[in-house]
C-alpha cells in the first residue's frame, strides 16, 4: 500500500474512486451533487466522508483535509463541443472541468487526474478547454500528460475509450508514464455473464454466451431528463441486437428454467450492467433500476482507474 491520500470530486458511484483504492490511495473526501450516489458510496464504504454538494460550491478552505493530498480526482460530467449546440448543459459541463480544475490552486495536489471523453485529448474543437486548463496548470508548475485509453484493454468487456488528462508536479512528471494493457485478449460479453445468465437455471445460457462473443458497445447513462434506462442510441441498440440483447431496455431478473430464448432476444439486468463495467459483483448500487442504471453508466470502470493509480503512484514514489 502506497498511502496515498486523494480527493475525488464529481465521485458518481464510486467507480474512479474504487479503482484508486485498489491502487493504494485512500480517499479523505468524496464530493458529488446526487443524493442516491452518495447514497451508493455510503452503502459500500461507510468510513468514507462523503458530501453531497455541487462542485460549483465546493470550498477546500471549509474541509481543511483536503490541504496537500497527493492526488485529487475527477471523474467530471461528460463535455461536450459547442459544436453540438448552444445548450446550457454544454456550458455547465464545461463550467465543472474548469472547476475541478482551479481546485489544484486551494489543493495544491502533487498530481490531478481527470478522466472525460476521448475528444478532449486532441479534438480542434476543445482546443479552447485544453489551453485553459495548460495556462491554469503550468504556471502552478504541473505538467500535463494527455492520452486515451480504452476500458477494453484492462479486462472491462466492453469498448469504452476514455481521454484522460494526468498533470503531475514536474519533479514527479518525467517518471510518470501512461498504463499499459493489463490483457492480451478482450474479455467477451458471453464470458463476462455466462455465470450471471445461467444463475436462475436458464437452459439456453451457453449457447447464449457461446454466441456473444465480442466486447459491449459503450454503456450509455443517458440524462436525468429523459425516460426509463436503455443500453444507448439506436446504433449501440443495434450491436447489441447482433448478440440477442434487446438493448431498449433493462430486465428485472435474469431469465429463469421456463424462458424460451431460441427466438427472441434477452434484456440484461442492471447487475449485469455493472459487471460490464467491471465493477465487483459486490458493489451495491442505491436507488431504484433506472436510478442504479445511470448509476453504472455514467461511471468510469474501476479497473482503469486501478490502472491509472498504478501509473500515478508508481511517479510518486519514484
Amino acid at each position: 500500500m502506497s498511502g496515498f491520500l486523494f480527493v475525488d470530486v464529481c465521485a458518481g458511484a464510486g467507480g474512479l474512486t474504487l479503482g484508486l483504492e485498489q491502487a493504494g490511495f485512500d480517499p479523505v473526501l468524496l464530493v458529488d451533487n446526487k443524493a442516491v450516489a452518495c447514497e451508493t458510496l455510503r452503502l459500500n464504504r461507510p468510513a468514507w466522508d462523503v458530501r453531497q454538494m455541487d462542485l460549483l460550491d465546493f470550498v477546500p478552505d471549509e474541509h481543511p483535509q483536503t490541504y496537500d493530498v497527493d492526488l485529487l480526482s475527477a471523474g467530471l460530467p461528460r463535455v461536450k463541443s459547442s459544436a453540438t449546440g448552444a445548450r446550457a448543459e454544454t456550458k455547465e459541463e464545461q463550467r465543472l472541468m474548469e472547476a475541478a480544475v482551479l481546485l489544484t490552486h486551494s489543493i495544491q495536489p502533487r498530481a490531478l487526474l481527470v478522466e472525460n471523453v476521448p475528444g478532449l485529448v486532441s479534438a480542434p474543437e476543445f482546443e479552447p478547454l485544453r489551453s485553459f486548463i495548460h495556462e491554469e496548470l503550468e504556471h502552478l508548475g504541473y505538467r500535463l500528460h494527455w492520452f486515451v485509453l480504452n476500458a477494453a484493454d484492462f479486462g472491462v468487456p466492453q469498448d469504452r475509450r476514455q481521454g484522460v488528462l494526468v498533470a503531475l508536479k514536474e519533479r514527479y512528471s518525467r517518471l510518470f508514464r501512461p498504463p499499459l494493457p493489463t490483457i492480451e485478449e478482450h474479455v467477451s460479453v458471453g464470458k463476462a455473464l455466462h455465470h450471471s445468465m445461467a444463475a436462475r437455471g436458464w437452459l439456453g445460457a451457453d449457447a447464449w454466451a457461446d454466441q456473444a462473443v465480442g466486447v459491449a458497445p459503450t454503456l450509455v447513462g443517458g440524462s436525468d431528463n429523459r425516460g426509463g434506462a436503455d443500453l444507448g442510441p439506436t446504433g449501440t441498440k443495434k450491436a447489441w441486437a447482433r448478440m440477442r440483447v434487446n438493448g431498449g431496455a433493462l430486465a428485472d431478473e435474469v431469465p429463469g428454467p421456463d424462458h424460451d430464448g431460441s427466438s427472441d432476444m434477452i434484456k440484461l439486468t442492471d447487475s449485469q450492467a455493472a459487471l460490464l463495467q467491471g465493477f465487483p459483483r459486490e458493489w451495491q448500487f442505491a436507488g431504484r433500476k433506472t436510478a442504479r442504471y445511470r448509476q453504472i453508466g455514467h461511471a468510469s470502470p474501476p479497473p482503469v482507474g486501478a490502472a491509472l493509480g498504478r501509473a500515478v503512484s508508481a511517479a510518486l514514489n519514484a
